[in-house]
């Protein structure tokens, strides 16, 4: 373990994950050739599979690779905190860099990967999660979903996902892009070609908070339903109180388990009227809660988006009502 760098703010990182074939590889070495992100570090299964032509590389080590361009590249031999120790092990030999890109697998779930940059505190004081951004291919996209639950899982744990290929079949992106809205209504939806996409992703807010509401929440509670994801969402006028909201989460955690992949929300909390709660939970676990300013001309209300499996919202707003009713008899 290398030693702590206590003089210098966490580097954020960005996740870029995608089903395979999805258009990972073209996305990231179009990234790395420009200019402005020369201050980049990117993290990647095997250098085989990132394609860089030989002109890119300036010098190269076991497991990391110096770009003309200033990026570094890290192959991941082994586990994701290895890889992060190497890169600020060169960070703090003088070669800074202010970003941290994660490629994973085609396959992986990402997950684990999420769980231990929230909660592992050591890699917290390296690295900030800053946004996880998935690919999604447009030719081949809905049969993905149909058929891979490692797609479903990538595509719900997004707040960026890029429809890409949509230059060479852009018949089913309608139909694609109602489903991944169906499966994670909060992520911001962006088309990809070649590469190169319509947004700067660096400059999007993809972690905007109110975003979760902005098209398919409606003013009262609903679902959607995708193969064997579920989307639930949740409206509420009155506030909870904050030991209210700590036991609906301990117990969603603890009956849902492995079946809530995502959740994201604001809470309307009677101790704090004025300034919403935010909280996101990555399947069963919670990471620390945040707060919001104000309500930004908004009426205050509980606003709350559940992705899973064998989710049901009735269950959910029973299970609120008798914490609420306990809590009541006890204060």
């Amino acid at each position: 373990m290398i030693e702590q760098v206590s003089d210098m703010p966490p580097v954020e990182m960005t996740v870029l994950s995608g089903f395979l074939g999805s258009g990972k590889t073209t996305l990231i070495r179009n990234l790395l050739e420009r200019s402005d992100l020369k201050r980049t570090a990117v993290i990647i299964n095997e250098f085989g599979e990132i394609g860089l032509d030989h002109e890119l590389i300036e010098s190269s080590e076991e497991d990391l690779v110096e770009l003309s361009t200033g990026c570094i590249c890290c192959v991941m031999r082994g586990d994701l905190q290895e890889a992060i120790e190497r890169l600020m092990t060169r960070q703090k030999k003088g070669r800074v860099f202010d970003r941290i890109i994660l490629e994973t697998t085609g396959l992986a779930d990402p997950g684990p990967i999420l769980h231990s940059l929230i909660y592992n505190e050591y890699l917290k004081s390296l690295v900030s999660l800053d946004r996880v951004v998935i690919t999604v291919d447009a030719v081949n996209g809905l049969n993905s979903i149909k058929t891979f639950t490692e797609c479903q899982q990538q595509i719900a744990l997004a707040d960026i996902i890029l429809i890409t290929k949509s230059d060479i079949d852009p018949t089913d992106v309608d139909d694609l892009k109602h489903e991944l809205k169906r499966i994670n209504p909060e992520a911001f939806i962006y088309k990809s070609s070649s590469g190169k996409t319509e947004v700067d992703l660096f400059s999007v807010n993809g972690r905007q908070n109110d975003k979760v509401f902005e098209d398919d929440l409606h003013e009262n509670s609903h679902h959607h339903t995708h193969s064997d994801l579920h989307s639930i969402s949740l409206r509420r006028k009155k506030p909870l109180r904050a030991v209210t909201l700590t036991l609906f989460l301990e117990t969603l955690a603890q009956v849902l388990g492995q079946h809530l992949v995502r959740l994201k929300g604001i809470v309307y909390v009677e101790e704090a009227p004025a300034t919403p709660a935010v909280i996101h939970g990555v399947q069963h676990v919670f990471h620390p809660m945040s707060w919001m300013e104000d309500w930004s001309g908004e009426e205050p209300e509980t606003r709350l988006v559940l992705i899973g499996r064998r989710l049901s919202l009735n269950w959910m707003e029973a299970v609120l009502e008798t914490i609420e009713e306990e809590v009541s008899q006890t204060i």
